[in-house]
């Protein structure tokens, strides 16, 4: 029996970065709040395969999946906000289509055939989105384009998404439209043309939005409702306003009061009894709001001028803080240069999130050495583990100790490449790379925050604790608290007489919820406010 799902697909048009993704999201938690199943996909134009490869400053943080695809960071909001984990294959690029439809090509898939955008690239585009939602079995399947209406690369996409609409049927199928509507302070009024010239844009196309969501500053009033409506050709009910949230996580609270799913299940004839239940998730977004007390947490990272570079971990830090009861307030401090003690004194506790390259290494190391010194609990991970290894071995006699990414040629390189990474040459897609086991060592902090012995986290790195240096660390003082189930690789690494000091070679980051804070976060929060006192 083909399994028959509906479809949401959100394009987003006149400006780029307006929210599309939490605004996907947020449609997702409201439909789970009525008791369906949701999935989601991210589509993403772009030529590259996948996001691994992307500089965070142009496109944020790259997400992992459980089963090791980095993918673009709306895949984390998905995650958290649908509290569910998504395969890799929901971030569809342009790379993956074509890769696909070449292999085909070359295998005589395609003989006799000339093959072209319209119908192989289409196709392949739409085989990719049914096969997720067959796979998934959920009612309801988000599909995000990214991008702007408009832009040469997603022409393709969004024909597809026509043909899909067509092919599923019109009850099946609906889009919605994601716009600005900017507020001109001098004239003291919202402006709505950029809004009717994306939508003109989008009905170019061949689609007619269902919903337009409508981004601004500050609320707009039922009138200017009216005339986007008229404009558009789009019923009023179907007009939304999302103005700017003190939190992403108010945003379908948001759109539950403009009644976004109600015009939604009776749009696509969703099969539901009584109204959505967002109780949970509204003392969620309360407990966010905690003002008082206040915890600091210094990030040193050499990508903190772009927030949406650790985006993950300022979600899971606000998780933690909500569950505690605090608020969390966030120094970000550059590791591009010597970091001072006079940047980092005062701060309850320090992170040091995980990167690739030599650049910034210094002044993590600074805050690793100060943190040991003035006892500050500090919380690595990825690279900032392997920094803190750095550091503690050099602070005990390993002098000029050092990781082979950095120094090939180190007489202690307590940092070293995995064996099965050093026969690689490719750069993409090639790390230890999502879920693995670790088994957690008793009487550890890694202990006390899991409370189990066996945990699954998600893995993003090439280089390891070298085991050949694993002894001597120890009997120095580092302590090994936690390992891959055979006991190969190190995992977490902590140390003896400090209040908190930890590191782990994954990303804990990345599977935190908002009603589901990861315990390492939780744990390190915990000690940052005995820190405080």
């Amino acid at each position: 029996m083909v399994h028959l799902a509906k479809y949401i697909i959100v394009t987003g048009g006149v400006v780029s970065s307006i929210g599309k993704g939490i605004t996907a999201a947020s449609i997702g938690r409201i439909l789970r709040s009525y008791g369906l199943s949701v999935t989601a996909i991210k589509i993403d134009p772009y030529l590259n395969f996948d996001s691994g490869t992307l500089n965070p400053y142009q496109h944020g943080e790259v997400f992992v999946t459980d089963d090791g695809m980095e993918t673009d960071l709306d895949l984390g909001h998905y995650e958290r906000f649908l509290d569910s984990d998504l395969p890799g294959d929901a971030n569809i690029t342009t790379g993956k289509v074509y890769l696909s439809v070449i292999k085909k090509e070359r295998s005589g898939d395609y003989l006799g055939s000339c093959v072209q955008i319209i119908p192989h690239i289409t196709d392949e585009i739409k085989a990719m989105i049914r096969k997720i939602a067959e796979r998934s079995g959920a009612d309801v399947v988000l599909v995000e384009v990214g991008g702007t209406v408009g832009d040469i690369e997603g022409q393709p996409f969004l024909e597809a998404l026509r043909q899909l609409r067509n092919e599923e049927g019109h009850e099946n199928v609906m889009f919605v439209h994601v716009t600005y509507v900017p507020y001109l302070r001098a004239a003291g009024e919202f402006k709505t043309k950029p809004t009717q010239h994306s939508t003109k844009e989008l009905r170019s196309t061949g689609i007619n939005p269902d919903m337009i969501i409508c981004r601004s500053e500050m609320p707009i009033d039922s009138s200017l409702k009216r005339k986007i409506a008229h404009f558009c050709d789009v019923e009023e009910e179907a007009v939304i306003n999302a103005p700017d949230a003190s939190s992403i996580y108010e945003v379908p609270l948001v759109l539950d009061r403009e009644n976004v799913g109600d015009y939604i299940v009776r749009r696509i004839e969703l099969d539901v009894e009584g109204e959505p239940d967002l109780e949970g998730w509204a003392r969620i977004v309360e407990s966010l709001k905690i003002e008082k007390p206040e915890v600091s947490v210094g990030i040193v990272g050499k990508y903190v001028e772009l927030e949406d570079s650790y985006i993950s971990i300022r979600e899971a830090l606000k998780h933690a803080a909500a569950q505690l009861g605090v608020k969390v307030h966030i120094e970000w401090i550059s590791a591009d240069d010597a970091v001072s003690e006079d940047e980092l004194a005062g701060l309850d506790s320090i992170l040091i999130p995980g990167g690739f390259g030599e650049r910034g290494i210094s002044g993590k190391l600074d805050a690793v050495r100060f943190a040991i010194e003035r006892e500050v609990p500090i919380f690595g991970i990825c690279l900032g583990m392997q920094c803190m290894v750095i550091e503690f071995a050099r602070l005990h006699g390993m002098e000029g100790a050092n990781s082979t990414e950095f120094d090939a040629d180190t007489h202690y390189p307590v940092i070293d490449m995995m064996e099965e990474q050093k026969r690689i040459k490719n750069m993409g897609g090639t790390m230890r790379l999502g879920s693995y086991k670790c088994r957690i060592r008793d009487g550890t902090l890694a202990s006390e925050a899991y409370g189990t012995e066996l945990v699954s986290e998600r893995h993003r790195h090439r280089f390891e604790l070298n085991n050949e240096f694993r002894d001597e660390l120890e009997e120095k003082g580092l302590v090994i608290s936690g390992t891959s189930p055979d006991d190969f690789l190190v995992e977490i690494i902590e140390l003896k007489d400090h209040p908190w000091f930890l590191g782990c070679q994954f990303h804990p980051e990345f599977k935190s919820r908002p009603n589901r804070a990861h315990p390492l976060f939780v744990s390190f929060l915990r000690a940052a406010m005995e820190n405080k006192k």
